[in-house]
């Protein structure tokens, strides 16, 4: 798919690398984060060839696959079968997605001062992303520098603009199941994301009562999703590891060709990239979580955002308490109480 893309052209002098050893360069670059030095070992090929492959051949990646497999819903049909996944993969209706923030580790880059130089002393580049109920990204904006804040990301974010211009085709508010109450169609997060009436977040402090419990629980069993698909990902493309030691703008091509690559295996080849006992999982007739082996692997380079305290707007208050009463009420499921005390 990708070889009109990278084909190069034979000279008097030498023989052009072919498209299947740059795509072999490169992919074995994501799977296992080796160094450039140590490819040009293996496959015969100059360290500085390589540095101009690998950035060419992510970009051809993402550029030929993402049409394909990261294509983010435009239409309202698209989004109730996004929400529908939702609900009966995870008992959380009118749901669109979890969105998720991760920090990237970069070497230093040349003549950037602290441009990149996050609140952890790193450099880093952030990716914001949306993923489905089956742990494939809908959405991905990546380039951040890591300076930003989460807020300040987030307010930056495209996926923002578009939702509240409301120029992605998200449907209009509708009833929860069995219940006569409209709210709008949501998207999950963590505390490291403000409160709308279009994104939910849990309740703040720990000192809650057992309905908002429930609420925290059934939102995290929902916004888990994102937490598997970046723990698969890191897992799977050792690259991201370690800090990525390129420019900002070659890493950012290697980042996307990674997320994209990731749909593609979660696509066509989801038993060998991503067996069930990777992910996270509850055990429901026991009431325990087991642990997916995502966890086994270090993710040293691939940090969480910064969580900054904010004051929501009463609207987007009123929405979670909605859903609250519902998880508590109309729309609770059996085995909540007890799942909950694990969180």
């Amino acid at each position: 798919m990708i070889q009109p893309s990278i084909s190069k052209t034979d000279t008097r002098m030498t023989k052009a690398v072919t498209p299947q050893e740059r795509l072999a360069i490169t992919l074995r670059y994501l799977a296992t984060g080796e160094t450039q030095t140590s490819l040009s070992y293996q496959f015969r090929v100059s360290q500085n060839l390589i540095s101009l492959i690998i950035p060419e051949t992510c970009s051809a990646i993402y550029e030929t696959l993402q049409p394909i497999y990261m294509r983010m819903p435009r239409f309202q049909e698209e989004w109730r079968k996004v929400s529908q996944d939702f609900h009966s993969l995870w008992n959380y209706p009118l749901c669109l997605g979890a969105l998720d923030g991760k920090r990237v580790l970069l070497q230093k880059p040349a003549h950037s001062g602290s441009h990149y130089y996050d609140y952890k002393g790193n450099f880093s580049t952030i990716i914001m992303a949306l993923v489905d109920a089956d742990y494939k990204f809908l959405y991905a904006d990546v380039g951040t520098n890591g300076r930003a804040s989460d807020g300040g990301v987030w307010n930056k974010c495209k996926l923002k603009e578009d939702i509240e211009y409301e120029e992605i085709g998200i449907p209009p508010p509708a009833n929860l199941p069995n219940y006569d109450i409209q709210v709008p169609y949501v998207i999950v997060g963590d505390d490291a994301f403000p409160l709308q009436k279009y994104l939910m977040n849990p309740y703040p402090g720990n000192d809650q009562s057992n309905e908002k419990h429930i609420h925290k629980y059934r939102l995290s069993r929902a916004r888990r999703v994102s937490e598997n698909a970046f723990g698969i990902l890191s897992s799977r493309f050792q690259v991201l590891n370690k800090p990525i030691r390129t420019c900002p703008e070659r890493a950012n091509m290697v980042i996307q060709a990674c997320l994209v690559l990731h749909n593609m295996l979660r696509t066509e080849s989801r038993q060998d990239y991503s067996p069930p006992e990777l992910l996270d999982q509850e055990d429901i007739q026991r009431r325990r979580m087991v642990v997916g082996q995502w966890h086994d692997h270090q993710h040293n380079a691939l940090g969480d955002l910064q969580v900054i305290a904010r004051r929501p707007k009463r609207d987007a208050m009123q929405v979670r308490d909605l859903f609250c009463t519902y998880f508590n009420n109309e729309g609770s499921v059996p085995w909540q109480n007890e799942m909950a005390l694990l969180h």
